[in-house]
């Protein structure tokens, strides 16, 4: 049997291009998305073969969704073999935080708390996999790594978790921002996705020895014309691919971006867990991918196991 590969969040972008990716290399691809139909038609687009993938439903924002969507998975019988995280949600626009139906910010919610929820529930079906070694890997982005110039960026504040005050709080009304801190939407993506790295670091430090399985996160470089993008203002969404390209040089195609991803799922270059792979912030011909350090923000070993803990409380593994 082919290995088998969930990717969440496969109906557009970075994670269809993935799939097809890894499709191409002969892997079998669970396509996890919210909307089926969506997904389906995109599959079809790139050609994506029918015996090789599955369109199954997941809402990483609803935890009752995922929850439903790993007993679904396990219901077909297929061994798994690794998982990406890659489906996000960006609201830059919002004026007052919207909320999951567990009363938590929805940024955080889907990007964070479901992908958390996901990954820990399926840790056995990793663990039982051989041939190739199970790996899990999760998108990142340079905006909520300190450690490069993207993650300086104060527009509208770099990624700061604090020292987890909202969390401790219980995350809900009025509580919005993992630090406690007033409401910024683009601030709590950046904060979700550096959840997204520091869980992958600390699933290393717990797990890895002991079950062989890689977590490593990677950031593909800048696809700034995906549908990550779609709820940004219109002159944004014109300006900032022509920024990447001519001024940053560190836009990348989804078709890059994806085949990037396959490669850190797939090839046995990657196989060193812990990692977090980068192909440079000014995209150059021909360079290979490198270990980029992360920051003092996400090596912090403290604030990292309780970060762990509040979040098995906010799905309910604790």
């Amino acid at each position: 049997m082919n290995p088998t590969v969930i990717v969440t969040g496969a109906s557009s972008g970075v994670g269809l291009y993935a799939a097809e990716a890894l499709a191409r290399r002969g892997w079998f691809v669970v396509m996890a998305c919210r909307d089926l139909a969506k997904a389906a038609q995109a599959a079809q687009s790139l050609g994506i073969a029918p015996d090789r993938h599955q369109v199954m439903q997941i809402d990483l924002g609803v935890q009752a969704s995922v929850r439903r969507f790993v007993d679904d998975f396990r219901a077909t019988g297929r061994p798994m073999h690794a998982l990406v995280n890659n489906a996000a949600v960006y609201l830059p626009r919002l004026t007052a935080p919207r909320r999951s139906p567990e009363g938590y910010e929805i940024s955080v919610a889907t990007n964070h708390f479901g992908h958390f929820l996901l990954s820990r529930l399926l840790l056995p079906d990793l663990q039982n996999a051989s041939n190739p070694a199970p790996r899990l890997v999760t998108l990142g982005t340079v905006t909520a790594n300190s450690e490069e110039f993207g993650g300086k960026v104060p527009i509208p504040a770099p990624a700061d978790l604090g020292e987890l005050q909202g969390l401790e709080a219980g995350f809900k009304d009025p509580v919005a921002m993992i630090d406690g801190k007033p409401f910024k939407p683009g601030k709590a993506y950046k904060d979700s996705k550096l959840c997204n790295m520091i869980v992958s670091r600390e699933l290393h430090r717990r797990y890895h020895a002991s079950t062989g399985i890689v977590f490593n996160t990677l950031y593909p470089g800048c696809v700034a014309d995906t549908a990550l993008f779609r709820d940004t203002p219109k002159a944004f969404q014109t300006l900032f691919p022509w920024f990447q390209k001519h001024i940053t040089k560190g836009y990348v195609t989804q078709e890059l971006a994806g085949e990037r991803v396959a490669e850190v799922v797939a090839d046995p270059a990657f196989a060193q867990s812990g990692v977090h792979w980068s192909w440079g912030n000014r995209q150059k011909a021909g360079r290979e991918p490198f270990a980029q350090a992360l920051s003092a923000k996400a090596n912090d070993h403290a604030r990292a196991s309780r970060l762990w803990a509040l979040s098995e409380q906010m799905v309910g593994l604790a």
